[in-house]
């Protein structure tokens, strides 16, 4: 079957064919959550070589063990081993980037936050308001606790839902929604003190008190 044909099959088709060892069918799975795996591993090890290094090492995991997915969310599943690859790179590399050790919890909700990727056929004034823009909510992103970090970047950023984020966690759904409530309203002051870092067209008046 060559690859045309084997786009055209449905996910639940490809996954039984991954978990009898079919290799493309699990690269074809892979390409459909690319995007979504890199930019979690870029939030967690805050550098592109590390984080891609760290998707491929958690790829090549998850296919050797790819018969123990049950069949619920795979994109939180992948998630859930990319999240893992990432904690494990960072615990080698704690001493290098001075990483405290109470940010790995007992819940494995640690996670450092890096840029959004830019589309490289942007304008390039469009490309530096988002740099600046995407740099100011870095900045108000770093202030989060790591564990109301985690859930905002899997929900708000990477746009899982609240039980995929659970999933992908390792955490009951109601913990994330807790989370997501006081990460949100944290953020929200923390835009709101940091206005000035904001491009123009991005500053909106927001009320002194929430």
């Amino acid at each position: 079957m060559d690859v045309s044909q084997f786009t055209s099959l449905s996910e639940k088709t490809l996954i039984q064919s991954a978990q009898c060892g079919d290799l493309e069918a699990f690269n074809l799975l892979v390409l459909r959550y690319q995007n979504l795996l890199f930019g979690i591993a870029l939030r967690l090890l805050n550098d592109e070589d590390v984080a891609a290094d760290a998707v491929q090492e958690a790829l090549i995991s998850a296919f050797r063990r790819f018969h123990t997915f049950r069949g619920d969310s795979l994109r939180s599943w992948l998630a859930r081993v990319v999240v893992n690859a990432c904690y494990d790179e960072m615990r080698r590399k704690r001493h290098q980037h001075s990483v405290p050790l109470e940010l790995f919890n007992a819940d494995g909700e640690e996670i450092e936050t890096s840029y959004w990727l830019v589309d490289p056929q942007a304008d390039p004034e469009l490309q530096f308001e988002s740099s600046e823009l995407e740099s100011a909510i870095q900045k108000c992103l770093d202030k989060l606790p790591p564990i109301y970090r985690l859930v905002l970047v899997l929900v708000d950023v990477e746009g899982l839902s609240y039980e995929e984020a659970a999933s992908a966690a390792g955490v009951p759904v109601g913990t994330v929604k807790s989370r997501l409530a006081r990460a949100r309203l944290q953020m929200q002051k923390s835009l709101q003190m940091a206005g000035e870092l904001l491009p123009a067209s991005y500053r909106v008046e927001l009320p002194l008190s929430v």
